[in-house]
This record gives C-alpha cells, sequence and structure tokens, in this order.
C-alpha cells in the first residue's frame, strides 16, 4: 500500500475512467486509486472492475446503489482511506479537467508541510486559469469564490475549488456526521471547516481544463445550495466540531 490515496466519484464516465486510471498509475509517486462509483447505468464499474485485474492492490472500487451527492461520495472515500492508513487523499474528477500530472505537486505541497490542506487553485493572484469554459461560467466560477470569501472571512481565493490533497490529521478531525452538503457547497464547507478547526490551507496554482468528453454534473439545484447554503456556514456552533 502507498501513503496517498486518490478518491475519484464516477457516475457515467466510460469515456474517460480508463484513461484517467493508466495516467494516474504512470506518475512517479506511487499512488492508489479509489473509485467511489455510483451505479452508473454506461458500465463505468465494469470497466474498474476489469483494470483492477492489472492493477492489484493499488485501484479499488466502493460501489453505491445510485447518485447520492459528490460530498457523499468524497466523505465515503475518506472514510475508506483512514481505515485503511493512508497518510494523504487526493479528491480529484475522472474527467481530465483536473491534469493528473498535478497530483504530484498538490502531494509534495502537503507532504512538506506548505499546508494541511493543499488546493489545485484556478484563482492564484488574481490570475484565472480556466481552459474551454464559456465567459458566463467562468464568471459565475470566478464571483462565486468571491461571494465565499465575502461571506465565510475565509482566505482561499478558490473556495469551490474540488481538486484538493487532506492529511489524514485534517481528516481525523472532521466529523463527517456533521458535514451537511451534498453538492459543490461540499467544497466550501470542508474548507471552512478546516480553517476553522486551525489548519493551513495552502494553494498550488493549476489549470483547470474543461471535460472533452461525457456530460457535465452542475445543476442549478447544485448552485443554489451552494450560494444559499454558504451563510449557513457563519452561524454554525463550531464548539461541536
Amino acid at each position: 500500500m502507498n501513503d496517498t490515496l486518490v478518491i475519484t466519484p464516477t457516475y457515467n464516465e466510460k469515456e474517460n475512467i480508463e484513461a484517467i486510471i493508466r495516467k494516474v498509475f504512470s506518475l512517479p509517486g506511487q499512488f492508489d486509486m479509489l473509485i467511489v462509483e455510483d451505479n452508473s447505468p454506461d458500465g463505468t464499474a465494469d470497466i474498474v472492475k476489469r483494470l483492477m485485474t492489472e492493477f492489484p492492490d493499488r485501484l479499488f472500487i466502493k460501489e453505491r446503489k445510485g447518485k447520492m451527492g459528490l460530498g457523499t461520495a468524497y466523505l465515503d472515500g475518506f472514510r475508506w482511506g483512514l481505515e485503511r492508513g493512508y497518510e494523504y487523499m487526493i479528491e480529484m474528477d475522472a474527467d481530465f479537467s483536473h491534469n493528473p500530472d498535478d497530483l504530484v505537486r498538490l502531494h509534495d505541497a502537503c507532504a512538506d508541510g506548505r499546508g494541511d490542506v493543499v488546493v489545485g487553485s484556478r484563482y492564484v493572484d488574481g490570475k484565472i486559469s480556466v481552459v474551454n469554459w464559456p465567459m458566463s461560467r467562468l464568471m459565475m466560477s470566478y464571483y462565486a469564490s468571491k461571494y465565499v470569501r465575502c461571506v465565510t472571512g475565509m482566505r482561499v481565493a478558490d473556495a469551490t475549488a474540488g481538486f484538493v490533497c487532506w492529511s489524514r490529521r485534517v481528516l481525523e478531525r472532521i466529523k463527517f456526521d456533521k458535514v451537511k452538503f451534498v453538492g459543490y457547497a461540499f467544497q466550501i464547507e470542508m474548507k471552512y471547516t478546516a480553517t476553522r478547526l486551525g489548519f493551513k490551507v495552502y494553494e498550488e496554482p493549476i489549470i483547470f481544463t474543461d471535460r472533452v468528453l461525457g456530460v457535465s454534473k452542475m445543476s442549478m439545484k447544485i448552485f443554489k445550495e451552494a450560494f444559499f447554503g454558504v451563510f449557513s456556514l457563519r452561524f454554525r456552533n463550531w464548539k461541536k466540531y
């Protein structure tokens, strides 16, 4: 077993899943990988299981009954990784919007103490590093992060980022049963919780490239959860965390 687990939730990712797995296992650093699979009707799980015979003891799958939300997928992945003793766990999408080559930089920044949580950030020093997004979505994302900083006071430029390396000591402190959000607001909530617990969040610049294959899971319901849910974070009783 290696010390770092890459956690990738999937739903209908047959176009991407084999390529992303092979890319991760081609990298230096010896990452393990857990696919949290939400009963994709397109056969994603079958592809993963076939590859598990090629990458025994490095590739794993956790199958769930259906679409239960991004947040619960990562929490299930974190629980799985903590039970098996991983020191670092990295959230990563299956669609190559997160460049697997950046896994090494995120891990190293966490391992050498630059951050207890390391965010692969699209917005560092006022720069926007996103490729292939329409201007409307780019502006929505950029100003959403500004909105989050304004409401929460959190000094993280890319609060909604989903490419994140967590050290074990942070995940052991967060009470997963207290996490409220299941969509992209989950990303904000986890970072904010880490800062409230006194951990350091470091942003490593990346270039985010919108997916070429498959269909985005973003929806207005997910966006509304993130927009309105941010307010509730300020009013929680953090003594219970």
